[in-house]
């Protein structure tokens, strides 16, 4: 059963790793998807990888801009005719250290993208479809927002926040639209690759499943918050850690 057969979905950040992953499972589940990112090129092979312009279409840009967000929703509702599902996925990550060390340029841009434009995002597609005929709302946070997260403290500090906006959002928006999140561990990505290359084994060890974690283990999670199965739930983190937390004690 395809359970988004004729849903339409927007994933930022999807041209690789988790984004795509999210994309290529909703197709599977029957939506049709607008994938974003900033280089044109990986784009183009998302949405071949996709099934072409029948199941995909790709509006580069930086998810920060104002006039990309706006351009991509509505190029979304024109292809496809709705916007049912956002997925607040990209992010990123340009400082390690002690948070004492931070450069403030580079925190603040973290806010900007990972939480800030995430907003603008939920904003667009309220105003273009969601806020009249409703629908989900999932934003990739992580693990990191829920405790101490030694040398990516900034990054934490943005899940963090993201987490309390999908909590609020979720508040103001119900009934019509749902917004959860899912806190993934470290999954292998070039993304995470500062996290775990060259010694995956050893970081694995402090995994109670004893592996880390794959995109599609990320992807599936998403696909269920955006489907009629998540229908009573809202304003929920739900964490995938491979029982890391379980250990660690956060």
């Amino acid at each position: 059963m395809r359970d988004l057969q004729g849903k339409t979905a927007l994933i930022t950040g999807a041209s690789r790793g988790i984004g795509l992953a999210i994309a290529r499972r909703l197709v599977d589940e029957g939506a049709r998807v607008c994938v974003t990112a900033r280089k044109p090129e990986a784009l183009a092979a998302a949405v071949e990888a996709l099934g072409g312009p029948e199941h995909a279409i790709a509006v580069a840009g930086r998810a920060d801009d104002a006039e990309h967000q706006a351009d991509a929703v509505a190029r979304t509702v024109e292809a496809f005719g709705s916007l049912d599902i956002l997925v607040n996925n990209a992010g990123i990550n340009p400082a390690y250290g002690r948070m004492i060390d931070l450069d403030p340029a580079a925190f603040r841009k973290t806010f900007e993208v990972n939480v800030i434009s995430a907003l603008a995002w939920v904003r667009e597609a309220h105003k273009a479809w969601l806020g009249e005929h409703g629908g989900a709302v999932v934003n990739v946070a992580s693990v990191a927002g829920l405790g101490a997260a030694p040398g990516i403290g900034g990054y934490a500090a943005s899940k963090a926040a993201l987490i309390q906006l999908t909590v609020q959002l979720a508040e103001e928006l119900s009934p019509l639209i749902r917004v959860n999140a899912v806190a993934p561990a470290i999954v292998k990505t070039d993304f995470a690759s500062v996290l775990f290359e060259g010694r995956e084994e050893k970081v694995a060890k402090g995994y109670a499943l004893g592996r880390l974690g794959a995109p599609d283990d990320i992807a599936g999670a998403v696909a269920f918050l955006a489907s009629a199965d998540a229908g009573w739930m809202t304003g929920q983190t739900l964490v995938l850690d491979g029982g890391v937390t379980l250990k660690s004690g956060v």
